[in-house]
């Protein structure tokens, strides 16, 4: 299929003004300013099926209804702190193709009748950030920010805002704490960002990668992008591809188009020194791993939302690690716990605490002086996680113990066993 949200890797310099215009670049926010409703362009990205990138697959559209009538100001913040493990795809568009997140960005204000717009964008990333605030400085230059926008009532300011890089930051809650000098930790829900968000007034969070699809959605029509994909996952999807392959990077496809071992093998270039595929984590460190060597079948899923729900895991913002078979589990496991302990905001008891022992116990289990007791503890803690803190972090911290246990628990009981690791002499 063409790209439509990598339209980089077809067009050269579509990072600049002239050449984004040149390719229908903001005609699709010309055309919902003057000829749409702001309700008719909610109605529209609902049509479509546009599901949140970020991660959690929520209904674009119904997010942006849930707005309640009549309050003002309220704004749109645009997540663009992108931090999960092997996650690097909102990076390369907004390097490369920043005026169609702009453009995307500007659609859904006008949508939600927002007039300031924020991009909270990862402190790692200077250089896209620059690059974002480059094509709004040529966006206002020719019109299409500012007062007066297409000659009409409507104006909209976009400002970039800088994190210091934290992963809780990510959280939608969290961040917005962050946007307004606080210390980044989430808030207790209800209420939720609808109601009371950024400056305690109605907002809108969305993803760099989901406001991207938005233009062509408002250009080509609802109709049309529903027909891409699959019927409860529809659109294209960027794939963040890294790991034990042979040529990582960003691929983009229809949702149920292809399967991991399309990704990894066909786009992939399969795996470095021709070694056997070990494990899978299909969600960056916070989804739980699949391995086909445990489940053969999960090689050939094609993959959407839905579809590792039956090998319980999820694709999530759809960053896939792949690991070899000299890949040592528990130590894979314990570096991703060594980042969760470390990321953990500390505001809840279960997450601090508990990341920390989870840390703890993998340790000793990797260094030969663990027993078998600890894996059932190592379990239990983490059972004791889920459910109980203000964030999905705390859940997201218990998916690499609970899926390499489950899926490899003699590997763990061979390092007790042999007092250490079996993989430390490759």
């Amino acid at each position: 299929m063409e790209h439509l949200i990598l339209r980089d890797l077809d067009i050269e310099n579509l990072k600049d003004i002239s050449v984004y215009e040149k390719h229908g670049g903001y005609g699709a926010f010309r055309k919902a300013v003057k000829e749409l409703t702001p309700d008719q362009v909610t109605d529209a990205v609902k049509a479509s099926g546009l599901r949140g990138r970020g991660g959690a697959g929520f209904p674009a559209g119904v997010k942006w209804s849930f707005l309640p009538k009549g309050v003002f100001p309220r704004y749109l913040v645009v997540n663009a702190d992108e931090s999960e493990p092997g996650t690097f795809k909102d990076r390369q568009i907004m390097e490369r193709n920043a005026h169609q997140v702009i453009e995307g960005i500007a659609i859904a204000s006008y949508a939600i009748q927002c007039n300031h717009a924020f991009i909270y964008i990862r402190g790692e990333f200077p250089y896209a950030a620059d690059c974002l605030e480059r094509a709004i400085v040529e966006a206002e230059q020719r019109g299409y920010l500012g007062a007066n926008i297409f000659e009409t009532n409507y104006q909209l300011q976009i400002t970039v805002h800088r994190g210091a890089g934290a992963y809780i930051c990510g959280e939608e809650t969290a961040l917005l704490e962050s946007m307004e000098g606080k210390l980044g930790q989430p808030r207790v829900k209800p209420p939720f960002p609808a109601s009371v968000g950024l400056y305690n007034k109605p907002t809108v969070i969305n993803n760099v990668e989901t406001l991207a699809n938005v233009p062509a959605i408002i250009e080509r029509g609802a109709e049309w992008y529903a027909k891409i994909g699959t019927p409860k996952s529809t659109g294209p999807k960027v794939f963040c591809l890294s790991g034990h392959v042979n040529r990582p990077g960003n691929y983009e496809a229809a949702f149920g188009s292809i399967s991991f071992r399309d990704l990894i093998y066909d786009l992939g270039g399969g795996i470095r020194g021709n070694k056997k595929l070990k494990a899978i984590l299909p969600a960056g460190a916070s989804g739980p791993m699949v391995s086909p060597l445990v489940n053969p079948e999960v090689l050939d899923v094609k993959l959407d939302y839905e579809a590792l729900a039956p090998f319980g895991s999820t694709l999530g913002s759809a960053s896939v690690i792949v690991m070899d078979e000299d890949t040592c589990i528990v130590w894979a496991a314990k570096k991703m716990t060594h980042f969760f302990k470390n990321e953990s905001c500390g505001k809840c008891t279960p997450c601090r605490e508990g990341t920390y022992w989870l840390l703890k116990m993998l340790e000793r289990i990797d260094d030969g002086v663990g027993t078998s007791a600890d894996i059932d503890l190592l379990t239990n803690v983490a059972t004791q996680i889920q459910g109980r803190t203000l964030c999905p972090l705390g859940d997201f911290a218990t998916s690499p113990v609970m899926g390499s246990v489950k899926l490899f628990r003699d590997e763990y009981e061979r390092h007790i066993q042999e007092h250490g690791c079996w993989a430390r002499g490759k």
